[in-house]
């Protein structure tokens, strides 16, 4: 496939994170700068991914009174397993799609190859760009969404292990006779933290059964104290196991409860010390100030998606 080449001097780069309701999408010069932002929904679908993609394209684009030919370079976080060098994603299921070669939907409307990254990957890299830990040190980004996953970045590069599964710290089980997880195990982190899992012991639908467990359970309501005790203790495991196995400097919570803010960090910086104080090893780790929580409305992934845009793996 040819595709047109665009000047390396060209002082765009775009990054798009697809998300099960909305399209995150930001522009960024050569520096990092983010220069524009905008917001689609994100279509149901293989076709409709592709056509809520170049949507958010065109309205950067049109946003800052560039030609197509300004842009540098594309990247896309996205959910699901990612074959960077093939430029396909699977078991995005959340989006309706169980197979799409994304790349090469994308390339011959865009004129430009396009990089590929798992969303939480993706936002750990931006969360790293915007917390200055590009050359030196380490963090993890966990993302506590409708699943629960982890990015690392240490150096400015993405920890991704032999097989790309590094940091599904989710399906690490903590309770042998816990519930049943939809991996088959029981007692995994994800049963206990995930926004699904949650929905499903209160009622509702996520993320407001989340935010709703948190209200009740400041009135008092002991069903509610319950559910959120588990959470920060399952958030918490999460955090000694990255701490423990890689080391990072620091954790940041992210993905949809990070929503819930100083109210989250709170209760899992208090299971953290509450561990601690079982143990003068983890104790010494000062784990609980190591933790900290992305911003409401971070632009982290998409940032990440647009860095990864930059990261030449052929495909094809």
């Amino acid at each position: 496939m040819t595709l047109t080449t665009v000047a390396s001097e060209a002082p765009v780069r775009l990054g798009l994170d697809v998300g099960g309701t909305k399209t995150d999408a930001v522009a960024v010069d050569r520096a990092g700068a983010i220069l524009a932002r905008v917001r689609v929904p994100t279509r149901w679908g293989a076709d409709g991914v592709v056509a809520s993609i170049c949507d958010a394209i065109s309205r950067l684009v049109e946003e800052l009174g560039i030609p197509r030919s300004a842009v540098a370079s594309i990247g896309v976080g996205i959910p699901g397993q990612i074959d960077r060098a093939a430029g396909t994603v699977r078991h995005a299921v959340n989006l309706g799609v169980d197979e799409l070669a994304l790349a090469d939907a994308l390339e011959p409307l865009l004129g430009l190859r396009v990089g590929l990254e798992n969303d939480v990957k993706a936002a750990a890299l931006g969360a790293a760009r915007l917390r200055g830990v590009e050359t030196d040190g380490s963090m993890a980004l966990l993302n506590l969404g409708t699943g629960v996953a982890a990015g690392i970045v240490a150096g400015g590069e993405l920890w991704r292990g032999a097989r790309g599964i590094a940091g599904e710290v989710g399906h690490l089980s903590i309770d042998p006779v816990g519930p049943v997880c939809k991996c088959g195990q029981r007692g995994c982190i994800e049963v206990f933290v995930g926004g699904a899992a949650i929905a499903a012991a209160w009622g509702g639908s996520e993320p407001l059964a989340v935010a709703a467990v948190f209200d009740a359970a400041d009135a008092g309501d002991l069903r509610a104290i319950s559910i959120r005790s588990s959470l920060a203790d399952g958030v918490a495991a999460a955090v000694r196991v990255l701490v423990l196995t890689t080391d990072v400097d620091t954790v940041v919570l992210g993905g949809g409860l990070s929503n819930l803010g100083k109210r989250l960090l709170d209760v899992v910086h208090d299971s953290l010390i509450t561990g601690g104080a079982r143990s003068p090893f983890i104790h010494s780790l000062a784990l609980e100030q190591r933790v900290e929580v992305l911003a409401v409305g971070s632009p982290a992934a998409a940032l990440g998606a647009a860095l990864v845009g930059l990261q030449e793996v052929p495909h094809g």
